[in-house]
């Protein structure tokens, strides 16, 4: 059964993403499938940390994806809630080192958590926290 709610998001090239997502975060493919162009990907679940990502490239020509303006920032961020703080750490080094920009480098907050974030080379930034101790 997948979660309540699962961010789909649109992303090019999709293929690219889901071999970043796989590394970083150790991500199981649980649905594939490719575009009839042989290109381009129509639909992707992943699970991650217990819960689904789904992803597919962008397909303007259908009119139902907005194709991104160079330079303009991805507004979706994802949150994950990891059970420990190494977990946080782990995932941020992988991710940087894979070509995600850092943008808090792991600390431990004022309200008691380990955070991060990251953007991924894709644009979507990630928010990984998990309790202290």
């Amino acid at each position: 059964m997948r979660p309540a709610v699962a961010p789909y998001l649109t992303v090019s090239p999709a293929l690219a993403a889901i071999g970043f997502y796989k590394s970083v975060f150790g991500a199981e493919q649980v649905a594939f499938m490719p575009a009839l162009d042989g290109m381009r990907i129509m639909h992707c679940e992943l699970k991650i940390n217990g819960g689904s990502l789904m992803l597919a490239d962008a397909f303007p020509e259908f009119g139902q994806t907005r194709v991104g303006i160079p330079g303009e920032p991805v507004t979706v961020s994802i949150s994950l809630e990891l059970p420990a703080a190494a977990r946080v750490d782990e995932i941020f080094a992988k991710a940087t080192n894979l070509g995600g920009k850092a943008e808090t480098a792991p600390t431990n907050s004022f309200w008691g958590t380990r955070l991060a974030t990251f953007r991924d080379p894709f644009g979507h930034r990630w928010i990984l926290n998990a309790p202290l101790g």
